[in-house]
Order: structure tokens, then sequence, then C-alpha cells
């Protein structure tokens, strides 16, 4: 089984997993991953995470020339403002999970730190997650929303619509978003009840100890 063969499986595995167990439905969310020539595996546009194919991702070439498969989902822009602005980045993966949708709806919520810091782990995973403004789906405007951040953010909420997250691979960007829908749900769960987040002091510790990326 070559490299690529394996990393076709890996996305549909990991897609499977998520859609399976509610985190995004229908035919939402995209997923891509850097192959080893420098080129790209996306989904497919109007694809479900729960039925992908290997063999019909759509490949891109290392120039961003779609050379196989079928057509890619048309929030390209906001996959490829990731690879351009982060060297670290080896996928990413977008979904309308359910309660950091409902999060991002909270007139309350800190823009520029959208996640409050209820555990370690979102922290650990994600760093700080900028909440984006709404956009139509399939906007352009949200990949240069992305690259605005100069790189600065790994993972990204945008508004009413659902997460975005980068990272070093694709297992690793599907544990973070997981991560973020987590943290979300439990600050749903906890709204409005003055639960006890990490003090300024532990949330630092955090940071240091684990060398988190952590953009002031």
């Amino acid at each position: 089984m070559t490299t690529e063969t394996r990393l076709r499986d890996q996305i549909c595995l990991l897609a499977k997993s998520m859609f399976d167990r509610g985190l995004t439905g229908g035919s939402t969310g995209n997923i891509s991953a850097r192959t080893d020539d420098g080129g790209l595996l996306v989904s497919p546009t109007g694809t479900s995470f729960g039925r992908l194919d290997p063999a019909r991702l759509s490949r891109f070439d290392a120039t961003g020339r779609l050379v196989e498969g079928d057509p890619p989902t048309k929030e390209m822009p906001l996959h490829t403002a990731f690879y351009d602005t982060r060297s670290t980045a080896g996928a990413v993966v977008h979904l309308h999970s359910c309660h950091s949708v409902a999060l991002s709806l909270m007139p309350d919520v800190d823009a520029d730190d959208f996640l409050p810091p209820l555990t370690p782990y979102g922290i650990m995973k994600l760093g700080r997650v900028k909440l984006l403004p709404f956009f139509l789906p399939g906007d352009p405007a949200m990949g240069a929303a992305v690259r605005g951040l100069a790189g600065k953010r790994s993972a990204v909420m945008l508004a009413n619509h659902g997460p975005v997250v980068a990272g070093k691979d694709i297992e690793a960007a599907c544990n973070a978003i997981e991560e973020l829908e987590d943290t979300a749900r439990l600050a749903m769960m906890t709204r409005g009840m003055s639960p006890r987040a990490l003090t300024p002091d532990q949330v630092a510790r955090v940071v240091d100890t684990f060398d988190v990326e952590w953009d002031a």
C-alpha cells in the first residue's frame, strides 16, 4: 500500500468517525491533507463525511491544479489560506459541529479568544481560537479573513457556521477540532452557572509547560 493510498483511507476513516458521532451531518464539512509531493487530497463538493470514497477524493498537484478525482469543496479558499500562511499545516478540517456553532451565537463571547479556558486540553491542542464574522458559505472572503491572521492561529470559528482547524497531519487536525467541540459543549452546558475556569496563572503554566503557540 502506497503512502498516498494510506492517506486516502485515513481521511475517509476519520471523516466517517466524526460523521457517525454527529460532529457534522448530511453533506456538511470538508477535509484536506498534504501529500508527500506537496499536493493536496480534498473532500469533493456535496459529499457526506459518512460516505467518502478514497478513489474519488479531489487530488491537487503541488501547483494547485486539480489533476484527479471529483470537483473539490467550495470552501477551498479556507483550506488554501491555512496552507499558505502556516508552514506547519499538513491537514485542515472544517465541521458544522453543533455546540461550537451554538457558542458562536452567544452575544458575549470574546472574538479574540473564543473558547473559555475550562480545561488544559483545548489550550494545548488549539491555542487561542479566533471568532470570525458570518460569511456566506463558499465566500472567498473567508479565506481572506484567515490570511489576515498571518498564520498566528491554527483554529478559527466561523460565526453561525462552524470551526476550521489546521494541524500538522490529518490525525492531529481531527483531534484538535474534536477538542474544540468538546470545550464548546462544556461552555454551553455550564453557561450561566459561574463555572471555575482556569486562572490566568494556570493558563500561563499550561502554555509554558506544553510549548503552546499562544498568540497574544
